[in-house]
């Protein structure tokens, strides 16, 4: 069977792209004849990921089409007459962009109007969290189901050691690690309240470490920035670093005490999977898919009470037998985001529609 895949953009290190890659690895194991397509491909992606060309990329079997922005990729897949799969990553909504950016407040709401045309088109809807198939079906999705995301932990787990970034994060402070954009949804400033508090009634050695684009949303960053001034902070505590190779993220994870999550809004949040499989204990706010992606392990919150969630995370980095408990946890959560299970998914959706 040929199974391709459509992506708007391949970027390594894009949740998406990443996950088309792993997802043609399994079909390719399989026996499928796979490729993905895509309109724009970073150069270290060129030949590995195939540009799109309406009348020239072939026409498979079955097609994948991986949604979470607006494209126009959507009007092709809609004129394909069979094999339709629509994979739905999550469209943040716009109203977290509303004072920062309005163009990518307008971005935001197209995307999920594009979505609701597409309601009638694919012969499945999935999405990567039941959180997201939930809304396909309220857009009037009707044939729809869960693909976990697939996330490649190995490329963390069996990273190479660092040794100079291990040496820039091992002193006597605590390393708080989040991962992920820079932008209105994950409520940065959250952490930045969450600090002030660790500071005031906890320990002033801390080191809050922030790794992902910080230019998408650059009033957002700056507004964050003069908060952290507005507090009269030490800007040293906040570790801004930008995208990471692999084997340097892998090197932060290992160097960190806890992962923490405040977002208000989740798809899926593959970070969290990655703080598992690195034995990072995590806490989180229970918004969006970060519940369901947890599945019970970790500790989650349900409130931003800042003082609580202090004394929580100091626990969490400080005792060790709770520690030691919420890592076993996590340990036991892992086997859902094993390639086994969202490979066995995918053979789950080929014969759905074959």
């Amino acid at each position: 069977m040929i199974v391709d895949q459509w992506i708007p953009a391949a970027h390594r290190g894009d949740a998406v792209g990443d996950s088309a890659r792993l997802m043609r690895r399994m079909l390719r194991a399989d026996g499928h004849t796979s490729d993905i397509y895509s309109l724009t491909i970073d150069d270290d992606l060129r030949g590995d990921v195939l540009p799109f060309r309406e009348g020239e990329t072939r026409r498979a079997d079955v097609t994948i089409y991986h949604y979470a922005l607006p494209s126009p990729l959507s009007a092709p897949f809609a004129r394909l007459p069979s094999g339709r799969v629509l994979l739905y990553h999550n469209v943040t909504p716009e109203r977290f962009f509303a004072p920062y950016d309005a163009g990518i407040f307008a971005l935001a709401r197209a995307g999920r109007q594009e979505l609701r045309t597409l309601a009638n088109v694919p012969d499945l809807a999935l999405g990567v969290s039941e959180f997201n198939r939930r809304e396909l079906e309220e857009m009037g999705f009707q044939h729809s189901a869960v693909l976990p995301l697939a996330v490649d932990l190995a490329r963390l787990t069996e990273a190479p050691p660092r040794p100079a970034v291990t040496k820039m994060l091992t002193d006597d402070w605590a390393n708080i690690l989040f991962v992920g954009r820079i932008a209105p949804n994950k409520r940065i400033e959250d952490h930045i309240f969450l600090a002030e508090h660790y500071k005031r009634y906890v320990d002033e050695r801390y080191r809050f470490v922030f790794v992902g684009r910080y230019d998408a949303v650059p009033s957002y960053y700056a507004s964050i920035r003069a908060l952290i001034a507005r507090f009269r902070m030490r800007p040293e505590r906040f570790v801004f670093t930008g995208p990471l190779p692999d084997a340097d993220l892998a090197a932060v994870y290992r160097a960190s005490h806890a992962y923490v999550s405040l977002s208000e809004h989740e798809g899926f949040c593959a970070p969290l999977a990655e703080a598992m499989a690195m034995d990072v204990p995590i806490m989180a706010y229970a918004a969006g898919a970060v519940p369901e992606t947890l599945g019970g392990a970790g500790l989650l919150i349900t409130s931003k009470d800042y003082e609580l969630a202090a004394e929580l995370l100091t626990q969490v980095i400080y005792d060790e037998d709770l520690r030691r408990r919420v890592i076993e946890g996590q340990r036991a959560r892992l086997p859902f985001f094993s390639a086994e299970r969202v490979a066995a998914g995918l053979r789950s959706v080929l014969a759905r529609l074959s």
